[in-house]
């Protein structure tokens, strides 16, 4: 198959903006395909690509974006997987090359941003909550950063298996977006305050996206025999732990790295989390939808705090 030519998101140094510029893809090679890109997510880990962070062996100049929704031929699909941004060149572009084994349909009634929002956020929120905390209704749940990407997904999760579920955030104006993601008391403070804030939740599981100070906060704050999902630490890669309480409540700590697992793995959770959204058991709350030219500011957003759910780009504006 002859070169495509496609607009695209260019990683060309490390902590530096990216450079939206034509490229040439080469033709796909066997067991690949070409992808006419439609949307993408914005996540914290295309961020820490651009600064150096995470992927920092991967190929420089590449094209960068993780997950995102498009079209072969008659098919919507989702994308993700592959060392797609990370190991070659990603989806924040007009057309992508990719495996075709990681093409996930898209079902009816899914709107395109939250398909291209369910290869990372979707999965991870669906997958600390319903695998790895194996939130019940009898669970009392503590979403920390309850209106990120990630936080905002687990709230609906959460409230979706029955569990009672509170939201952290440290903004008054996202308690709003909290509770109608079906979060059923939203805590607004701080680590320092968090325990004083929850006034007696005892929660039985909390879904941690922020590390630093808050896993040990929240530590503090759990029932016994609780257990704690840490899959980021976008407050802090370190932070105090009280390990006398972690060993006398009988506490369970899991750590969860989604692109540790392997590709059909990831397939089939894509293949749930999008079962969830279309049946109405999963709600992913979009942001803004902004185009690639503007993909600068939306990292920024990312590293600001300011989003209230997920930033995706429209690759066909």
């Amino acid at each position: 198959m002859a070169e495509v030519r496609a607009r695209a998101a260019r990683l060309v140094e490390h902590g530096q903006p990216l450079q939206v510029e034509e490229v040439d893809l080469a033709g796909p090679a066997a067991g690949e395909v070409v992808v006419t890109m439609r949307y993408a997510g914005v996540n914290p880990i295309d961020r820490y690509g651009a600064l150096g962070r995470a992927a920092a062996d991967g190929p420089v100049p590449r094209t960068l974006g993780m997950e995102g929704v498009g079209t072969v031929g008659d098919r919507t699909v989702v994308v993700h997987g592959g060392g797609l941004g990370a190991a070659r060149d990603g989806l924040w572009a007009t057309a992508a090359v990719v495996p075709e084994p990681l093409l996930v349909d898209v079902p009816a009634g899914v709107e395109l941003p939250v398909a291209a929002s369910v290869g990372i956020a979707g999965v991870t929120a669906w997958r600390v909550v319903t695998d790895l905390g194996a939130v019940t209704a009898a669970d009392r749940v503590l979403v920390l950063g309850a209106s990120g990407g990630v936080g905002s997904i687990a709230v609906s999760a959460a409230h979706a298996a029955g569990a009672t579920v509170c939201g952290q955030t440290v903004s008054d104006a996202k308690a709003g977006g909290i509770e109608a993601q079906g979060a059923d008391r939203v805590v607004v403070g701080g680590a320092d305050d968090l325990a004083d804030q929850l006034a007696g939740f005892r929660p039985t599981v909390v879904i941690d996206p922020l590390g630093g100070e808050f896993t040990g906060a929240a530590v503090a704050a759990m029932a016994e025999n609780g257990r704690l999902v840490l899959f980021g630490t976008s407050a802090g890669t370190e932070g105090p732990v009280p390990l006398q309480l972690l060993y006398r409540k009988g506490l369970t700590i899991l750590g969860y790295g989604g692109l540790l697992e392997p590709d059909d793995v990831t397939v089939r959770w894509i293949v749930e989390t999008l079962r969830a959204v279309a049946d109405g058991r999963l709600h992913v709350p979009i942001d803004s939808v902004v185009p690639l030219g503007d993909v600068n500011g939306a990292l920024d957003r990312l590293a600001d705090r300011s989003l209230e759910g997920k930033v995706v780009l429209d690759l066909t504006a």
